[in-house]
């Protein structure tokens, strides 16, 4: 019996701590900013846990009983919580007061468990070895979790799967203990029922996810889902509504095929057309290889490496039926080389130099992308780009996020490059900003390849004239140790859905 309830606590400390970390992840996944929300997500589930721990001394008869019940308590609600959370931000919209409701009940849950299975212990050991072997277990479990979420849980079951299994594992351990304990449990019968109904309930939201996960995301996505995957980096969803296919990672809209052609010959052809006799070229992001077929249009290009994180993404788009005559099968030309690594490292790692550079990465909307934006990270690519070399940034919308805009720019200028920032009409966003970097004064391409849809030697100047409500602004540069973007870009797009 001893030792059963010692595995129990190692059980607990892990479902327990992968509640505390779906919360964090869904948290930054549909609100952004992965700092913030993590810090204040661990923040209000410990302080939840302290009021649960200091509650456990009125815990006084049944005390069985009771800890079978928090058990149940804890296996339904943490269990549900990713399902629940994913439907309330789908239907209702106001996640973050479900959010911390739920981290607080579950918190002050979780916070009764240990106190009482440490009573349960206190007749086989000492004080001292009661102590030392229950923490002991408890850390176990936290150290197990913490390095099978994100590299087997969260990429391979998914959020919602991940949660109701350990709500499962929670239920068990009632199970367990309600077997343990059965000569002395005068309500037996009654708590038997209650740990079938909660099993049973979450197998069945188990066996449900598929068809959950699809009935939240088929209402946050205005035309119908063909393909979703949950990768260790993101959420992939790809939706299509007659003629248009609109890529969206973790919730956020990527491109729109009907209009993609605009904001992707205006990322590569005023920098690229511009540096005649190009030969290497760099592609930072971009896992879609739309800015990748733009690239080899052009024939003295030779050399394309891609370095894009997720390799799920480079996988889609190398092989998808739907997604390959999109990027004209870019990802599969001889000339072109994928790396699935972090670009960041990969430009301390490489000495290698390019005739251009793209970087296209998604809006700084947390910290782990805001350091690709960073001043650090635009002296790296400097060194990476040749004397006569051209580099483009792409740099969120100037009117919608005019500071963060100008901030990426004044960023970009603090690595030593001259800037010529442009912007260009995507309907699919609205008016969309980039920014030129080179060593050299950029002129304006007096020509561009055959078969564009959208730019013109005569339409280019357009490009780099800024209105009054897009001019420049005043911004701090983005450091690594501030990231200041992050939180300029969060506050101007929140004015926005408001």
């Amino acid at each position: 019996m001893t030792h059963a309830l010692l595995i129990s606590v190692f059980v607990i400390a892990s479902c327990g701590l992968v509640y505390e970390l779906i919360a964090g992840t869904l948290a930054s996944y549909l609100l952004g900013d992965s700092v913030t929300q993590f810090s204040t997500v661990i923040g209000a589930y410990l302080f939840a846990m302290g009021i649960g721990s200091w509650l456990s001394r009125y815990v006084v008869r049944g005390l069985i009983a009771r800890f079978i019940q928090i058990e149940l308590a804890v296996g339904i609600l943490g269990g549900f919580s990713a399902p629940a959370l994913f439907l309330i931000f789908a239907y209702v919209g106001a996640l973050r007061l479900a959010l911390y409701a739920l981290v607080l009940i579950i918190g002050i849950l979780v916070g009764l468990e240990i106190p009482l299975i440490m009573r349960l212990l206190k007749q086989q050991f000492a004080f001292k070895d009661l102590v030392s072997q229950v923490l002991t277990l408890d850390y176990l479990g936290a150290l197990a979790v913490s390095l099978l979420f994100p590299l087997l849980l969260a990429p391979h079951l998914g959020l919602i799967r991940t949660s109701l299994l350990f709500g499962l594992l929670n239920v068990l351990v009632a199970a367990w203990a309600l077997w343990l304990f059965r000569d002395q449990l005068p309500q037996l019968r009654r708590l038997r029922g209650q740990c079938v109904a909660a099993l049973l309930v979450l197998t069945a939201g188990f066996i449900a996810a598929d068809w959950i996960t699809t009935l939240a995301e088929e209402n946050l996505y205005a035309a119908p889902l063909i393909f979703t995957r949950t990768s260790p980096y993101q959420r992939i969803a790809l939706t299509r509504w007659k003629d248009d296919l609109r890529l969206f990672l973790n919730g956020n809209l990527q491109f729109s095929s009907r209009d993609e052609y605009r904001y992707h010959e205006a990322l590569v052809h005023p920098g690229l057309s511009a540096t005649p006799g190009a030969r290497r070229a760099l592609v930072l992001g971009g896992g879609d290889g739309l800015a990748v077929r733009e690239i080899l249009r052009y024939e003295t290009v030779e050399t394309v490496i891609l370095v894009d994180l997720d390799p799920e993404m480079t996988r889609l788009f190398a092989s998808h039926p739907l997604l390959t005559p999109l990027n004209g099968n870019a990802l599969n030309s001889p000339k072109v080389r994928i790396v699935n690594a972090d670009a960041f490292q990969w430009l301390e790692q490489n000495v290698e130099v390019f005739d251009f550079i793209v970087v296209d990465f998604p809006d700084p909307t947390n910290y782990s992308l805001g350091k690709l934006y960073s001043n650090v990270f635009y002296r790296l690519l400097e060194k990476h780009l040749a004397a006569n070399g051209t580099a483009v940034v792409q740099t969120t919308s100037p009117l919608y996020a005019r500071q963060s805009f100008w901030c990426i720019v004044r960023t970009l200028e603090s690595a030593g490059l001259q800037v010529v920032p442009y912007h260009a009409y995507v309907p699919a966003f609205g008016e969309w900003g980039f920014a030129l970097a080179t060593r050299q004064p950029w002129r304006p391409p007096d020509r561009y390849p055959p078969g564009l849809r959208f730019l013109t030697p005569e339409t280019t100047t357009a490009l780099f004239q800024f209105p009054p409500d897009m001019a420049s602004v005043e911004t701090e540069i983005n450091r690594l140790n501030n990231q200041v973007l992050v939180r300029y870009y969060e506050h101007e797009w929140r004015q926005v859905a408001q």
